[in-house]
């Protein structure tokens, strides 16, 4: 059997940042003014700050107006949720999102709830939670909308087909599964308290790994020719005479590629595509909130 095709998610969010970025100039010819996303970033946490680097020079590119709001260690959940209500009334803002995680003396769910669903690029609002529960237009976390996409440009129509996803956050398990039930996959959740856990997997002919344990889902979890989405990223204890280990998936890649029918690497895959969407879904928020209907194909 041939080894699995490899999923690029790399060249596939190039191309879906170029699309972006062409529409966003034909917004900002018709509107008078850029897309505009606002990041806040609360303390200094050093992840935290090359996410919101990245996803400012990401904006720049993409032709949209990026808006940093860096605050200290110590700012207060009123100060910060002053700040979102700011936000919120400012017409030149289409998008907010707060990096998490925030500072153990904030209420993280608190300061969600207080951003405009319109506005909630993020998708992670309660009421963002609900549209796609029911149907209704809103917006998707960025991951399982970017897994989705790979998805459908890899296999088109999901109908009929049996997807496991593993893990069941609200981030990235849940919103997954409402978007493959919507797109007529049979949807399982699985997690850490399935039973035989394996053998549900191996029913699956869409695979999302979102678990965060390193290498889990091994070959023989896997139905042949599966399409298989790892969404995990962890590092492994470095080895002698490096300085840090290597990243790897939820998925055992290499032995996985020799029965999967396609797959996602890490990194290269997923990864990508999250800041991708982000411009997606701040795009569709501009247009939204001019009264101009969403560009179509993305």
């Amino acid at each position: 059997m041939k080894k699995a095709a490899r999923i690029d998610g790399k060249a596939f969010a190039a191309r879906l940042r170029e699309k972006v970025g062409e529409h966003a100039l034909a917004f900002a010819a018709k509107a008078g003014r850029k897309p505009g996303l606002a990041v806040v970033l609360v303390g200094e946490d050093p992840a935290s700050q090359v996410y919101v680097g990245s996803k400012g020079k990401a904006c720049v590119a993409a032709n949209m107006d990026s808006f940093e709001h860096r605050l200290p260690v110590e700012t207060s959940e009123a100060d910060l949720l002053a700040l979102v209500e700011r936000l919120n009334a400012d017409a030149t803002v289409d998008g907010i999102l707060v990096q998490l995680p925030l500072p153990d003396h904030i209420d993280e769910q608190a300061v969600i709830a207080a951003i405009h669903p319109d506005k909630d690029v993020d998708g992670f609002h309660v009421i963002n939670a609900g549209r796609l529960a029911v149907g209704q237009v809103g917006f998707v976390p960025c991951t399982p909308l970017g897994c989705m996409m790979m998805l459908t440009e890899r296999l088109g129509d999901l109908s009929g087909l049996e997807a496991v996803v593993i893990g069941r956050s609200n981030i990235v398990g849940k919103p997954m599964a409402q978007l493959l039930l919507a797109a007529n996959a049979t949807v399982t959740i699985a997690h850490s308290r399935t039973r035989d856990l394996a053998e549900v997997v191996r029913r699956a002919d869409i695979v999302v790994a979102a678990v965060g344990r390193p290498e889990m889902i091994r070959s023989d979890w896997l139905k042949p020719g599966a399409t298989v989405i790892d969404v995990g990223i962890n590092r492994l204890p470095p080895e002698p005479g490096r300085d840090k280990g290597r990243l790897v998936g939820d998925v055992a890649y290499d032995e996985a590629s020799e029965v999967a029918g396609a797959i996602t690497p890490v990194p290269g895959g997923v990864g990508p595509m999250t800041i991708a969407v982000l411009l997606r879904n701040t795009l569709v928020a501009a247009h939204r909130n001019e009264g101009l209907a969403p560009p179509e194909g993305l």
